[in-house]
């Protein structure tokens, strides 16, 4: 176990920790004593019909979920709707190769899947809450690979689903992507095969792989158009690079973004029904609003769009982000705007 101060409350805020027991996991492993960390907000009503769960994405936390998508005056209102925000497994605060004891800290942490964080997040709101049904499924990019994995694995339980930047199955250009992403890390000597003595130890790495996310995690215009002065505030391209993207991740543990890439590279739905993903999303009982960004390299829209065609009730809604991918973090005021309003617009459904 190492100790990390990035995902301990001081930095994300509070969070409760819901205590799963040994976790079953798809690979055939099991997670033991595991852990899910999560927050609420607003009161579950007399019925139970007003929950809303929400999902994270890759290296993002239930904090940046908090502050940015959840409040007054936005469509996920706490004076309306009890939600749930939910740290993925792996993520760092949940249950995670950090902060697991042995003989599963750290390189040993088992392999995980979209599936398993579906399974514990469902056990955690049936053992918590009694929650049989949810009013919405969201989450963005990784978060959406789990609102699709929701939608498909228990149709029954989820009354509306809104993947935002997200496909059912990863492409073959993604996966090739995230390979570069975990080589960077890795080929750092001081990955020492992940018993590294600290996160700091591991920083050529992680550096170079926060470079090789800065591609395709901003869009070509956000570079052309030298957005990182009006968007983040930064002077120029090395100041953005070294001052937004380096310092974002050099804080996390090398070893959850690789249990986080581990997922994101394998995320497909149709594993349910045998590699079929017209069958897979055709079990989908859910209104489901697919909401892709439109600059964005990760999951282009039309990616995201060759889903909403296979869903039997979808909505299909284009957040229009200069910014790209990295949009989801709400740098900009018009993409809340667009977001609450779509969503508003799937609630009233």
């Amino acid at each position: 176990m190492i100790e990390n101060p990035f995902y301990g409350r001081e930095t994300q805020g509070e969070f409760n920790l819901h205590e799963l027991g040994n976790l079953i996991l798809e690979s055939g492993e099991t997670l033991r004593g595991a852990k899910l960390a999560y927050r609420t907000f607003g009161k579950l009503n007399a019925t139970k019909s007003n929950a809303i769960l929400v999902t994270t994405w890759f290296s993002g936390t239930g904090k940046v979920m908090e502050d940015v998508y959840v409040g007054r005056g936005h469509a996920l209102d706490p004076d309306r709707y009890f939600i749930v925000i939910v740290d993925q497994l792996g993520s760092g605060v949940s249950s995670s190769p950090q902060n697991t004891p042995a003989p599963q800290a750290m390189a040993k942490f088992p392999k995980l899947a979209i599936g398993d964080d579906v399974r514990a997040q469902r056990q955690m709101l049936t053992d918590l809450f009694g929650i049989e049904r949810l009013a919405l499924v969201i989450g963005g990019s990784m978060g959406g690979q789990q609102v699709y994995e929701w939608a498909v694995a228990y149709p029954m339980m989820v009354e509306r689903a809104a993947p935002i930047a997200a496909t059912a199955r990863i492409s073959l250009h993604q996966q090739v992507f995230i390979e570069t992403l975990k080589e960077a890390i890795t080929s750092d000597p001081s990955w020492n095969a992940g018993w590294y003595a600290s996160g700091f130890a591991v920083r050529e790495g992680m550096d170079r792989m926060a470079r090789i996310v800065a591609i395709l995690g901003w869009s070509a215009q956000f570079y052309q158009e030298e957005r990182w002065r009006s968007v983040v505030g930064m002077s120029s391209l090395d100041d953005f690079i070294n001052g937004v993207m380096k310092a974002y991740f050099e804080p996390m543990d090398p070893n959850v973004l690789l249990c986080e890439m581990h997922k994101w590279q394998r995320a497909d739905v149709s594993r349910h029904t045998a590699g079929d993903l017209p069958r897979a999303l055709g079990r989908v009982k859910a209104k489901t609003m697919v909401m892709p960004i439109s600059h964005d390299g990760f999951f282009p829209p039309q990616e995201c769009e060759a889903d909403y065609r296979l869903l039997p009730d979808a909505l299909f809604r284009v957040i229009e982000s200069p910014e790209g991918h990295m949009g989801l973090n709400g740098f900009e005021p018009g993409y809340m705007e667009q977001v609450d309003r779509h969503l508003n617009e799937l609630l009233a459904t």
